[in-house]
């Protein structure tokens, strides 16, 4: 960047010198003819005045036509193809590109614009490209849902059966909150990266709010038969209780759903070099190297067999909450081992 301003300062100061040249060049040319035609005259200013009139407008038009062209190639022509490319993006051209009209290192303005706007339209396409991706799979999630209940309904509508009636309420019950949660975590992480909600951060026991999380997962964890071992220190925190909320409902969720029965989970709380370190182990299937390095991605799901209890979207929230909140996420995991998390929050 500090290059272009370079070149662009360079380009300007040119110009300045040009049109200064120019002028020194015609007054000082109408000087000179001025003074010739009054000595060859025997001082007839009238004549040297005319003459003198006859050659500014004579120089004045060449510099004019001379400015015209170099205008027609130099400003016009970047200008015509940079409105091209403009109104390309402006129709949903995001592919649309516009080569610089000079060499690296003699780029003017027009170089400058034109590279600029290159770089504008490849983000616009990325956005576009994820945006469609995006759609394409909250389409997909919610078709899964949508045909099971569609299906249960109309299973429902012709059985007779109590047994089979109270099962096929409890599946479309199930799928009705899967659902529900699709379109939270849809709303919510649309407003986290449209900036549209922010933490109300105030003062609280971060221990406290962990305990809390960890009720809510008893039962799950007590029908798998789950040992959960807990080492969580009291560390006062400036920070949004609900935010915080949606960070421990997701891990600890994805803890019990990956780890097996009679499986073990640990959950630790440590205050270290001012920030509050929270860690969640669980000893499920765990993951590899490239599922690891998606984790985060919407819509990711690394381990096919449990997709029918999630969305793809717990951890992409959890990771954009902990970036509004001013921290840090981490995760370690083997295959057959297990996956650690580690968040990290500034005190």
């Amino acid at each position: 960047m500090k290059d272009k301003v370079t070149q662009r300062s360079r380009f300007s100061l040119w110009g300045y010198f040009w049109f200064f040249v120019q002028v020194v060049f015609i007054v000082s040319l109408s000087i000179l003819v001025y003074a010739f035609t009054e000595e060859k005259s025997g001082g007839n200013a009238l004549l040297s005045a005319l003459v003198t009139l006859a050659n500014i407008l004579v120089m004045t038009g060449i510099c004019t036509l001379i400015d015209y062209f170099r205008r027609k190639f130099m400003v016009e022509r970047p200008v015509k193809k940079i409105l091209e490319a403009t109104q390309s993006i402006t129709k949903g051209d995001f592919s649309v590109r516009v080569k610089p009209f000079h060499a690296w290192g003699k780029y003017d303005e027009y170089d400058v614009i034109a590279e600029n706007l290159n770089i504008m339209a490849e983000e616009l396409s990325k956005s576009e490209i994820l945006r469609s991706d995006f759609v394409a799979n909250v389409s997909h999630e919610m078709k899964t849902p949508l045909a099971v209940l569609l299906n249960y309904t109309a299973a429902l509508e012709g059985e007779n059966d109590a047994k089979k009636r109270k099962e096929y309420c409890e599946a479309i019950v199930s799928e009705c909150k899967r659902l529900t949660r699709l379109i939270n975590n849809v709303l919510k992480l649309s407003k986290l990266e449209n900036q549209q909600i922010f933490p109300q951060k105030v003062k609280l026991d971060l221990g406290e709010s962990l305990r809390k999380s960890l009720l809510d997962f008893l039962d799950p964890m007590e029908q798998k038969e789950i040992e959960v071992v807990c080492n969580i220190d009291d560390v006062d925190i400036v920070s949004d209780e609900s935010f915080l909320e949606i960070i421990w409902s997701n891990l600890l969720s994805n803890a019990v759903k990956f780890t097996p029965k009679g499986g073990k989970i640990a959950v630790t709380l440590k205050k270290k070099d001012g920030f509050a370190v929270v860690k969640v182990k669980d000893s499920g299937c765990g993951m590899n190297a490239q599922t690891g390095a998606r984790i985060f991605e919407k819509f990711y799901q690394g381990d096919r067999s449990h997709a029918g209890e999630g969305n793809g979207l717990g951890l992409a929230l959890v990771k954009k909450v902990i970036e509004v909140l001013g921290g840090e996420i981490a995760v370690e995991s083997e295959e057959g081992k297990g996956s650690e998390f580690f968040v990290k929050l500034r005190v």
